[in-house]
């Protein structure tokens, strides 16, 4: 299931700077807008996969993963 986030961005001093919104502490820039697109999806990606495997350690055995919508 593909979900979709919420990139904030703004052109400043000739940089591209943006963030997710909904995801705290994913933040980027890029000398063009698709650049700075391109950065964000990266570290979502990558902060969604280490929030992964944190939550997992933390649970340590005996979990069960429900999906929860909002």
């Amino acid at each position: 299931m593909k979900k979709t986030y919420t990139a904030v961005i703004k052109q400043d001093s000739g940089w591209w700077i943006g963030w997710i919104e909904e995801v705290t502490g994913v933040n980027c820039q890029g000398r063009t807008r698709a650049e700075l697109l391109k950065n964000l999806r990266s570290a979502l990606k990558e902060a969604l996969e280490m929030n992964r495997a944190d939550a997992l350690a933390a649970a340590a055995a005996d979990f069960v993963e429900e999906p929860i919508a909002v």
